[in-house]
């Protein structure tokens, strides 16, 4: 290819009129199918003198590499390079990277990654030959370049899990970490950004080859030692001047201080996952050296963390928030293990004070986004278990564990935070310390399942606590302080006030704060109200006012986008479904607003935008629309026994559904799916407004979305079970239906478990559309037992599989017949059929397939195929067995639908909460020096065990260990009208008076237990029938005593 001309289109692609920018690019898409497109990339990005041409010209070969170094779902247009190109690639790479300034490394990094991630070491041998070369030049741009190839390869090998991957993996480090330790000791004296930023490619490149393994090399004192040595100083190094940047967003991503964050990291995670005894299995090879490492290692770390907080306090040393988080998250792992507890207990009191508390405290920052930008400081305050970085969440967790692995600890906390709220109290209004009280009110939220844990010996001092020092607060001056008086309320909602009068009081404060001039307190009111509905008083006087509560939620969901409203909404149309009632239509009117307003910025924000700040913004809206959605499907489940406001509703969300399935919103099709299953079960009918919409699933299915099929499956069943009819008059839909259902078994991206949805709602055409489906049924046989024939290892699938072909022979069984035997197939699904007859466990199974051969049965014998003559009688003795097992799988269904009516919802606290019976504020100091057991330890600990026990079991497959077909106790079909034992003995005794010989075939070569039960069978139809008479004579008696009346 003419790198030159190449060169004139990148150039083009950089101009301002946007005319030529998209001229070029339409060129550039064109030129990369061109032989030597590669090569010429290469060219510019290596040796073009313009900076900016060198940097287009990069993001375009990176782009390339990633979509076809080889074949790639995502862009199944573009074909692979040609492996000519890629060997001419892999050979200039390196070179070019040694070559290259910062930001041109910067993007051929991922490049070399992908290249490495399919091609090492197979068809890139040389590549570790050249990467030691380059690390031990004496050039420094070479040794730089040699650190980022190493670095590229651990960053790739990290999630190789494979024997040989790993062997490879040591071998590598085996060869290169003595090499780059030492760069790394001479690099932890240099000042330089440039020093720092090697540096920190040589801590994560350690990071990567341990994060899931630490060799046995790795483990031996002669390289953990130096390795622990050359984090804990880089932890230790005074900062350089350089690094020091006045923007303390520029200082936090600094190459200094991200060595530092990444070398605080590995400490961390050799001690986690390797270091320490709890946290390492029986069959890990860490024992030994995790003893060693808690002994001789931790209190080392620990000792130098401590220093670091030490300077941090006394405002001697500045530290990036992800550092101290680091810190903090080291010292929370130390509370457990007496090993490293019996260091930091005596800081603890000092870490409160001084680190903890400071931490959990409004910042500067924290005010003004208060005040200035509401809606963010309520994301950053409602979701900051998101912010794994943030210290106030490090300290946050350090002080759960604290609390729930020491009870006594939970006494040395609670007296700070008395002395602080107290101090407080008795200060003069100008002297109170608003963010003080604000941070010890949090700090108490933050303990409210230990101080409320069972056996607690402080739970029945929590109300005074509230009477004294939360209530004021929602009066308070401060807006922040009415928010997190309002965010206590919400942690202490389990606690069980003695005073009513007090519950009277939340209640009017929580009003009061719902009608807050601030956005935060308005929100926080919200959330705690939710929880605070099992108070009797509470819910009653909601009662009242519910439709201008939700009014303000709706409100408050429309001045910012918090997920946890939308949960609070969904619980108050399921608890005041009856108040709710009358303002149904205006209810869902707005939250449709709602949604289309919140989707509506996904759109806009989301075309074309691959920014991760974007992704994380549209996380979250998409969070929200998705609590919105969940609103709606419950406060259609309400409106079942109302038709015509179901029909108003329907109407007004057709956008909701048409907007989410025509902008592919594949995150929220669940939930539409779910409402669209909602609004036509609830009506039991279909609707001319949800027949448009039929017709925007089956366009939705064919373009891409099939995979969603189980998703779909609930509205597709009841657009038949409940649209029969129109399906009989408009050929057209009943097409859309058989393309469905065809496209199932016949699309690759398919799997056994979406075509079980194919089975069900063929099951729901032949079941609904008697006498309709006609053309359709020798499809329906030859789809299943092609698939019954070929490799059909799933149970669950191979029973639906089968039932597919019984549902045709209920529907009409002298033609399923006829294609059966045209086929050769009859004995071989007689066969499958009855030797697989004990898997049919639910109810609807076997009144499938009791039908069925009610239905053989009474068929004349001319229409028997002869192959199958000599096993007739052989049904009998199928449907004695069904009837056998109905009677159990009837109750066990019953069992399942009580069980579900009767969910208890209930629950043991934590058993890290419950308290020992005898703790006291002066518990004894020698019960808080032992090993706390770590649960989570134990649990994989017994997980491997498991695991160990299996492996030593030659396992081969056994269809009796697949899962048996679950009752499903919300199915509805037409067999449900099917009395089973009446519908049996009619038929039986119809063919022994019209067709004796046939009478006599079938029951000849009955046992004398299966005649008995054929007899029981009899009986339990003349009971039915009874109870059928008593019902229908008690039914005729009401209709005529209310007809006098």
């Amino acid at each position: 290819m003419d790198t030159a001309a190449l060169r004139e289109c990148i150039g083009s692609t950089l101009s301002a009129n946007a005319d030529i920018r998209r001229q070029a690019e339409l060129q550039l898409k064109a030129a990369e199918v061109q032989k030597g497109f590669v090569a010429a990339l290469t060219d510019i990005v290596s040796n073009d003198p313009d900076a900016n041409f060198r940097h287009s010209a990069v993001i375009y070969l990176k782009n390339k590499v990633t979509r076809s170094w080889e074949f790639n779902e995502e862009w199944p247009k573009i074909p692979a390079i040609p492996e000519d190109e890629k060997a001419i690639l892999r050979e200039r790479l390196i070179p070019t990277l040694a070559s290259a300034p910062p930001n041109i490394r910067q993007q051929l990094m991922p490049l070399i990654g992908k290249v490495l991630h399919y091609d090492f070491p197979e068809r890139w041998p040389s590549y570790m030959d050249i990467t030691l070369q380059l690390l031990n030049s004496g050039d420094i741009q070479s040794v730089f370049a040699g650190v980022q190839c190493l670095l590229s390869l651990t960053r790739v090998y990290r999630f190789k899990r494979d024997t040989t991957k790993q062997d490879e993996m040591e071998r590598v480090a085996q060869a290169t970490f003595p090499i780059i330790l030492a760069i790394g000791n001479r690099l932890v004296d240099e000042t330089s950004t440039d020093a720092g930023d090697m540096l920190k490619m040589i801590i994560k490149t350690y990071k990567h080859a341990t994060y899931f393994e630490l060799a046995p090399h790795l483990q031996d004192q002669s390289s953990i030692v130096p390795w622990a040595t050359l984090f804990i100083k880089v932890v230790q190094k005074e900062p350089p001047a350089e690094s020091m940047v006045e923007d303390l967003d520029e200082r936090e991503i600094h190459p200094w201080w991200k060595a530092k964050k990444w070398a605080f990291a590995n400490l961390n995670r050799i001690f986690v996952r390797y270091g320490n005894p709890q946290g390492v299995t029986s069959n890990d090879s860490y024992e030994e050296f995790a003893k060693h490492f808690i002994d001789n290692f931790a209190p080392e770390i620990l000792k130098a963390y401590l220093q670091q907080i030490e300077l941090w306090v006394s405002k001697q040393r500045w530290l990036s928030k992800i550092c101290l988080s680091n810190i903090l998250a080291f010292l929370d792992e130390c509370i457990k293990p007496s090993a490293t507890w019996k260091h930091l207990g005596p800081h603890v009191e000092n870490l409160i004070a001084h680190v903890l508390f400071p931490l959990l405290c409004q910042t500067d920052e924290d005010l003004e986004m208060f005040h200035e930008e509401p809606a963010e400081y309520l994301h950053r305050k409602i979701n900051f278990y998101e912010e794994v970085s943030a210290p106030d969440v490090a300290a946050t967790n350090f002080l759960m564990t604290l609390t729930k692995s020491r009870k006594k600890q939970t006494f040395t906390v609670l007296n700070f935070i008395n002395g602080v709220v107290n101090r407080y109290e008795t200060a003069a209004d100008a002297d109170k310390n608003h963010r003080e009280k604000e941070g010890a009110l949090r700090m108490i939220g933050t303990l409210s399942s230990i101080i409320l844990g069972k056996k607690s010996p402080i739970a029945d001092q929590v109300e005074y606590f509230f009477v004294r020092h939360v209530f004021p607060e929602f009066r308070s001056t401060q807006g922040y302080l009415r928010a997190r008086a309002c965010d206590v309320l919400e942690k202490f909602a389990d606690l069980d006030f003695k005073d009513e009068n007090n519950v009277v009081l939340i209640y009017q404060n929580i009003l009061q704060c719902l009608n807050d001039p601030e956005l935060p307190v308005r929100v926080e009111a919200a959330l705690a109200l939710q929880p605070l509905i099992r108070h009797d008083y509470i819910r009653t006087s909601m009662q009242q006012n519910i439709a201008d509560i939700m009014q303000q939620l709706l409100k408050l969901a429309n001045e910012v986008d918090v997920d946890a409203l939308a949960t609070v909404m969904e619980e108050f149309v399921e608890v005041f479904a009856a108040e709710l009632t009358p303002f149904a239509v205006q209810l869902t009117e707005q939250l449709r607003d709602t949604y289309l307003r919140i989707i509506g910025d996904v759109i806009e924000k989301g075309q074309g935008s691959t920014d991760e700040d974007t992704e994380t913004y549209l996380d979250d809206k998409s969070i929200t629309a998705l609590g919105v959605l969940q609103t709606i499907g419950t406060l259609i489940l309400t409106l079942e026994s109302t038709p015509n406001v179901l029909l108003h509703l329907e109407q007004i969300l057709i956008p909701v559904i048409t907007i989410t399935l025509e902008h592919k919103l594949a995150d929220l099709y669940n939930e539409v799916f779910e409402i669209i299953d909602s609004c036509t079960f609830s009506a039991k009918a279909i609707s001319p407004t949800m027949w448009q919409i039929f017709k925007l699933i089956h366009r939705s299915f064919k373009d891409r979305s099939e995979i969603f099929i189980e998703e779909m499956l609930p509205a597709l069943d009841n657009y038949v079970s409940y649209g029969h009819e129109m399906l009989k008059q408009q050929p057209e839909y009943m097409e859309a239906i058989f393309d469905i259902i065809q496209t199932i078994f016949t699309n690759e991206r398919l799997g056994a478990m979406d075509r079980i949805c194919g089975c069900k709602l063929a099951e729901a055409v032949l079941l609904n559309m008697r006498g309709h489906a006609d053309k359709y049924l020798n499809h329906f046989i030859e789809i299943s037992m092609q698939c019954l024939l070929a490799e059909c290892e799933v149970k669950s699938y191979r029973v639906h599989l089968m039932e597919m072909v019984i549902n045709c022979i209920y529907y009409n069984p002298a033609a399923t017949l006829q294609v059966l035997e045209r086929h050769g197939w009859t004995n071989k699904f007689f066969s499958l059929w009855f030797s697989n007859i004990e898997n049919f466990n639910r109810v609807h199974d076997k009144k499938l397939s009791i039908v069925a051969i009610v239905a053989l049965i009474q068929l004349p014998p001319d229409q028997v195929p002869p192959s199958i003559q000599p096993g007739w009688p052989k049904l009998m003795s199928g449907i004695v067995s069904l009837f056998q097992t109905l009677p159990l799988a009837m109750r066990h269904r019953e069992d399942i639908s009580k069980d579900s009516l009767n969910f208890d919802d209930s629950y043991e606290s934590d058993s890290e909460n419950e308290w020992d019976g005898d703790a006291g504020w002066d518990g004894e100091e020698g019960l808080d020096e032992a090993d706390v057991p770590d649960e989570s330890a134990a649990y994989m600990e017994f997980l491997n065990t498991e695991a160990q026990a299996r492996a030593a079991i030659d396992f081969t497959y056994d269809e009796d260990d697949d899962e048996a077909l679950e009752e499903e106790t919300l199915l509805e079909t037409p067999l449900d009208h099917i009395e089973p034992y009446q519908l049996f003995r009619g038929a039986l005794l119809g063919i022994q008076q019209v067709q004796p010989q046939v009478y006599e075939a079938l029951t000849k070569e009955l046992t004398a237990d299966e005649k008995s039960v054929i007899t029981s069978v009899f009986h339990e139809a003349e009971q039915k029938k009874l109870e059928q008479e008593a019902q229908m004579a008690a039914a005729a008696a009401t209709v005529v005593l209310s007809n006098g009346a």
